[in-house]
């Protein structure tokens, strides 16, 4: 099996030379999938993400399902810091992406029920391969939630070279629908 570097770089390549109009339509698709679901209808609080590097955009999710706390992860230091959705107040992250400002409360992983989890790619046993920071690898296991990783169909493969502190996915959205791996709601 080629090693995570490899597969990364793959995976990665593939995901950045989709059309825009491409991106758009799955996106949306995945939205849809993921505002008829019914464990993600019933949630409370729920950490989504903003797009970067072409991932799948969720925010047409914050409108789709308004009854939702929605939550977004800031970067500090080694570990992920969860905070509320305030549009107005998000800051360009280092690596590029848009995060919550600092001095926004902060959530208690502990009262999320869903994480909606982005990732380069994802395999069919719930497996998920990052950036290599690690960041969701540390986070996942702090939150009793759901874990749903988002990905293209492109970037959803058989099996991917994951060890035991690779957190796995309960469920996984693209657009052709949701595959449940683990547990159910």
């Amino acid at each position: 099996m080629p090693d995570k570097r490899y597969l990364r770089q793959h995976f990665c390549t593939l995901r950045e030379c989709l059309p825009s109009e491409d991106v758009q339509r799955a996106s949306l698709e995945i939205c849809r999938h993921l505002a008829a679901w019914e464990p993600l209808q019933r949630a409370r609080t729920v950490m989504a993400y903003l797009a970067f590097r072409n991932e799948p955009d969720l925010s047409p999710l914050f409108e789709m399902l308004p009854h939702i706390r929605w939550t977004l992860p800031r970067i500090e230091g080694k570990q992920l810091v969860v905070h509320p959705y305030d549009p107005a107040r998000l800051v360009r992250h280092p690596f590029g992406m848009l995060e919550p400002a600092p001095d926004l409360p902060t959530v208690d992983p502990k009262t999320l029920d869903v994480v909606l989890v982005p990732g380069v790619a994802f395999d069919r046993r719930g497996g998920r391969l990052g950036f290599g920071g690690g960041f969701y690898d540390r986070f996942l296991p702090t939150t009793p939630a759901l874990r749903v990783g988002i990905t293209y169909e492109a970037c959803l493969t058989d099996e991917l070279p994951c060890t035991d502190s690779d957190a796995r996915m309960d469920w996984i959205a693209t657009p052709q629908g949701l595959i449940r791996i683990g547990r159910g709601d």
